[in-house]
């Protein structure tokens, strides 16, 4: 089957598409024929070698773990899905496998797709909305009538993130580039701040801040905290406390728990996937060199044929 593999660290200039097996099926698991993959920071991240110590990979590597599908074939052990189903899910990060025409994975990581959603909104879903969610409620302990502060608030997690506060009652201030301003606000934010003419360190007690980016802009969102205020990071895993404030890194293993909520919420019309672009499988390098532009507006996604 085509797939697009890395074989070498690198950036991703070290992606090709090329011809790979797919592993044989245990009992308990499901061939899905990919339709569509959603792209992530942590692909990048994977594919430099950065992540070997906590998600180990071997060459030849498929890229890629958010996916949607139709599943082919399932083990004999497996009894609530059949053949011909819609499914989406997150292969664990060291396995990938996502950017290819077919992928094996358990049965029980895969979650049905109502018929109202496309394939592309739910490869959309399994990373960006868990990792908002845990960001914003396990990491970050957010209340209704609490004041979150979320920066990128345009991109692929912002976006959930931005709309999760807003239907848990939080007053939502995210930051944004002037030409997502409004995107921003059609989503729940009661206030966006233009990160390029805006100064956001001018605001004052804020309960908790998401932060998908690091460097200055986590260093510099300390102020803005009340005390006994949490920040919630993404990328800084080596964050500690500091003045009465609370840093936590949040590490984001597990999309399956979080995937019937995310179908429910979109059910119920409470959440907007946001598309950036789509590329072909045989385009997934010009796909990973957006992403890692930092100025997607939403997902990346992969379309996949087999």
């Amino acid at each position: 089957m085509k797939a697009a593999l890395i074989r070498t660290f690198g950036g991703p200039d070290v992606v090709t598409i090329g011809e790979t097996a797919l592993r044989d099926m245990r009992p308990d698991e499901a061939t899905v024929r990919i339709q569509a993959a959603g792209l992530n920071p942590l692909d990048l991240k994977i594919a430099a070698g950065y992540m070997q110590q906590v998600f180990p990979i071997e060459f030849p590597y498929v890229c890629g773990n958010d996916f949607s599908g139709v599943i082919e074939a399932v083990g004999a052990q497996v009894t609530h899905l059949q053949p011909g189903d819609r499914v989406f899910g997150r292969s664990m990060p060291s396995a990938g496998g996502a950017f290819a025409q077919r992928l094996v994975i358990a049965a029980g990581d895969l979650c049905p797709i109502p018929p109202e959603m496309s394939f592309e909104q739910a490869a959309s879903l399994p990373t960006a909305f868990g990792t908002a969610h845990q960001a914003l409620f396990d990491s970050g302990r957010l209340e209704r009538g609490q004041r979150v502060l979320i920066h990128a608030a345009a991109g692929g997690v912002g976006c959930m993130a931005v709309q999760l506060a807003h239907l848990a009652g939080a007053y939502v201030i995210g930051t944004a580039s002037a030409g997502n301003v409004e995107l921003v606000k059609s989503l729940g934010a009661d206030e966006v701040i233009d990160r390029r003419t805006q100064d956001f360190t001018q605001l004052r007690d804020i309960d908790l801040v998401l932060d998908p980016i690091g460097g200055e802009t986590l260093e510099k969102s300390w102020p803005v905290l009340r005390d006994g205020g949490r920040i919630a990071t993404l990328v800084e895993f080596g964050i500690e406390s500091r003045n009465g404030c609370i840093g936590e890194a949040v590490f984001f293993r597990s999309a399956t728990p979080s995937l019937p909520e995310a179908v429910r919420r979109f059910q119920s019309g409470q959440l907007q996937v946001v598309t950036d672009s789509i590329f072909p499988l045989e385009d997934a390098r010009p796909a990973l060199e957006k992403l890692a532009t930092g100025h997607a507006r939403g997902k990346v996604l992969i379309r996949t044929s087999s």
